[in-house]
């Protein structure tokens, strides 16, 4: 499911075990993990997505910052 969804997948993980595996999983590839409490999240993200780096955002609430809605809806493109 994770894998081949269109959209991002959200997992609502209280005892830690798919945070766990996606970190496992994308070990090889360098994940960054981010928390929105972070100053500079925003930034580290956009420097993520231009690098192509994975990253898993942790310990986000129940509203999402909007500044994430076009990444989450993967209304995104390139730019040469």
């Amino acid at each position: 499911i994770s894998t081949m969804a269109r959209r991002w997948p959200l997992f609502v993980d209280p005892q830690g075990q798919a945070n766990n595996w996606i970190k496992n999983l994308e070990r090889a590839n360098k994940l960054l993990t981010l928390r929105p409490t972070e100053g500079d999240y925003l930034k580290s993200l956009a420097q993520c997505i231009r690098t192509g780096t994975p990253v898993l955002l942790e310990n986000v609430d129940q509203e999402i910052d909007p500044v994430l809605d076009p990444l989450l809806t993967k209304s995104i493109f390139k730019e040469s």
